[in-house]
């Protein structure tokens, strides 16, 4: 799928008949002294795909296939990428909790110093079961927020909320007034940046659902700050913006950050002192490549945040998600069987799409590679699943090493909106979820079965 430039914009996307070289690359890996591009590596010849220390082969064996398999190490350094770079400014890395809401993975963050950026009731019920003393460092966002919603992040007095309307301001007011709870409040401006991504994830434009008019903001302030008088408790905390997700160039960032700055100027000489700027998260990974420079990326967005804030003496919000999980996380899976139809070479998974949608949602592009290679030539073939459906696949005419039935693959970059999007179609139970740490790997959420599927219904 392309943007309105012509140019390739979704999630990693490019069609696969562009990548048939990409012949199993990350197979051959040999050890690296970094995990700053992918931490599947195999550490020998011969052997089999790794996570870290720990062989995807032992743990397809104890855990079953279709298999999530996460690094926990590449995670906490990933974070840790971001606080080195805004170590000379305050700021919170806000973990956005939709990418990946595994609560091993949220109490991981957590230890380590992060907060986290919410869209849901359900995901700050997420946060306060992982690590109840974070609730101080969560944002909420999202264009939707109920009654309840707003009442329980009142009630365990969150950060901050990402207001979206002017509506639900007024509704925000009111219910901390009933509450009397105080209410710390962001608008989300939308800085109209166009953000050259996939249209279902670009978030700045005026056309998008996301946040309010930047041209509209100073006036929404200036109400909220003039009835503080007759409710004192809501507070004009911050300003918020997030332009869309996948980004690989900095300069977006920087071009919203300027415009957010311009205004938090404007409102500080109105008397209007804001204490926090959130950035949005959005900074993208490399689908495609084996190599990545996770430190430089970061540090060119750091460089483009901090030129734009300038002398700016608040705190510097971020909400990373694909980037801290996304090349952390593997889909093991079997194959089935290998078949022709025609001209066509079908490798059929016990993978599907309800284990991972991004390919059919997107059009998105994932690494599939051999957890044991195979001597042999390659051959161009569609990777799919067992759903019923046409648009159950993960790769078409993909040349890929020889594969057999009963051959493990691992679909590489999934951590991120992997298991976050998984369903139930087909009446398919969601995989199971493993978590890697140094050469230590345990189970983070158990495979469901039909029983846990059938539970809720009634006859």
């Amino acid at each position: 799928m392309t943007n309105c430039n012509g140019q390739v914009g979704d999630e990693g996307a490019r069609p696969d008949t562009l990548n048939v070289f990409l012949v199993l690359r990350v197979g051959f890996v040999a050890e690296r002294p970094s995990i700053s591009a992918r931490p599947f590596v195999v550490p020998e010849r011969g052997s089999a795909l790794h996570c870290g220390k720990v062989s995807l082969e032992k743990l397809a064996r104890r855990y079953g296939t279709p298999l999530y398999v996460y690094s926990a190490d590449q995670i906490v350094e990933r974070l840790k990428l971001f606080q080195t770079a805004l170590a000379g400014r305050e700021h919170l890395v806000c973990y956005a909790v939709k990418a990946n809401s595994a609560l091993a993975i949220l109490k991981l963050l957590a230890g380590h110093g992060a907060g986290f950026d919410i869209v849901s009731g359900g995901e700050l019920e997420r946060v306060l079961a992982a690590a109840p003393e974070a609730a101080g460092r969560v944002v909420f966002s999202g264009v939707g927020k109920t009654v309840a919603e707003i009442d329980r992040a009142l009630q365990v007095d969150i950060l901050e909320f990402n207001v979206e309307s002017e509506a639900e301001l007024e509704l925000l007011a009111a219910r901390a007034r009933k509450m009397k709870r105080k209410a710390r409040f962001a608008l989300r401006v939308n800085p109209d940046v166009f953000a050259n991504t996939h249209p279902y994830i670009s978030t700045g434009l005026r056309e998008h659902k996301f946040g309010v008019d930047i041209r509209r903001a100073p006036a929404i302030y200036k109400s909220a700050a003039g009835n503080r008088r007759r409710n004192s408790w809501i507070e004009p905390h911050g300003i918020s913006v997030h332009i869309g997700s996948q980004i690989r160039s900095a300069v977006p960032f920087g071009a919203a950050m300027e415009r957010v700055s311009k205004l938090v100027r404007q409102l500080g000489r109105e008397g209007i002192v804001l204490k926090s700027v959130d950035a949005g998260g959005g900074l993208g990974i490399d689908y495609h490549d084996a190599e990545f420079d996770a430190a430089a990326k970061v540090a060119e967005w750091a460089a483009a945040v901090e030129h734009a804030l300038g002398d700016f003496e608040g705190r510097l919000l971020l909400e990373p998600g694909r980037f801290l999980v996304g090349q952390a996380g593997a889909l093991v899976t079997r194959v089935l069987y290998v078949k022709r139809n025609g001209k066509k070479t079908f490798v059929v998974t016990d993978a599907a799409m309800n284990d991972l949608i991004r390919p059919a949602l997107y059009q998105a592009y994932h690494e599939i590679v051999s957890v044991r290679k195979r001597a042999g030539k390659g051959r161009v073939v569609d990777v799919v699943g067992p759903v019923c459906e046409s648009g159950d696949f993960f790769a078409r005419d993909r040349k890929l090493a020889p594969v057999a039935a009963g051959d493990l693959v691992a679909l590489l970059d999934a951590g991120g909106y992997g298991m976050a999007q998984a369903s139930n179609y087909n009446t398919r139970p969601r995989a199971a979820e493993v978590l890697v740490e140094g050469a230590q790997a345990r189970l983070i959420r158990r495979r469901e079965t039909i029983a846990d599927l059938l539970a809720p219904e009634s006859i």
